[in-house]
């Protein structure tokens, strides 16, 4: 077979492999979701969590809790038998307290803990005792005391890390979100999704106005 027969016949053979392959990719992209081919992931997980949630089979609570923890440090720590608030508890605190201002409808739960040094009577006791120092200092920073439910401690019965020796991550409080506030005019049968509704008006409003300021400026010719 002479060398431009054999071009050709390689060209054919490869037009008709292409060819194929674009029939199967159209096959399924057509059998496939919409968008699919150009989905990264998470393809409709927002509706999804809507419907779980409002359906009762995802728990609210949890869900804002698991938000609460991301956006803001939910944990403080405290020094060696002690429940006073230190520094950096105090900041973390406030911005626990600057969240927890935006949710008005939500109640939170403060659980104190110790480290498995001494009786778990007289730690039950300190945590305790840590968790009011908390509920205390948030109460300070202007969240109403009905919304901080009643104080719990688990006292020594859960360490982050299992050791006898003095241990400052075991010495800890934990801040949670525990329910709504059965008597707040914003809950509805839709809770959650009232919530996640106004903060998403309220971000598309900053938003515009922004914009604005920002044309403003322009025009202007600011800085």
């Amino acid at each position: 077979m002479k060398r431009g027969q054999q071009v050709q016949r390689a060209a054919i053979l490869l037009a008709a492999v292409l060819a194929l392959s674009a029939c199967s990719t159209a096959k399924t992209t057509f059998m496939t979701e919409a968008g699919a081919e150009v989905e990264t992931g998470g393809f409709g997980n927002a509706t999804m969590n809507n419907t779980l949630v409002m359906s009762g089979q995802r728990d609210f609570a949890i869900s804002l809790t698991q938000r609460f923890a991301t956006d803001v440090p939910n944990t403080v720590n405290f020094a060696f038998n002690s429940s006073v608030l230190d520094g950096q508890a105090q900041a973390n605190l406030r911005r626990q307290a600057d969240w927890i201002r935006q949710f008005p409808e939500v109640r939170f739960r403060v659980y104190g803990h110790t480290d498995l040094v001494g009786s778990n009577a007289y730690n039950k006791a300190l945590g305790l005792r840590r968790a009011q120092a908390v509920v205390a200092y948030l109460t300070a920073q202007g969240i109403s005391r009905s919304r901080l439910e009643a104080v719990a401690s688990f006292g020594e019965t859960q360490p982050l890390v299992y050791t006898q020796a003095p241990n400052e991550q075991n010495r800890r409080t934990v801040t949670e979100v525990s329910g709504f506030v059965k008597s707040h005019p914003s809950v509805l049968n839709g809770k959650y999704a009232e919530v996640i509704f106004r903060e998403y008006v309220t971000s598309a409003t900053m938003a515009e106005q922004t914009t604005l300021m920002g044309g403003t400026g322009a025009a202007g010719g600011g800085e």
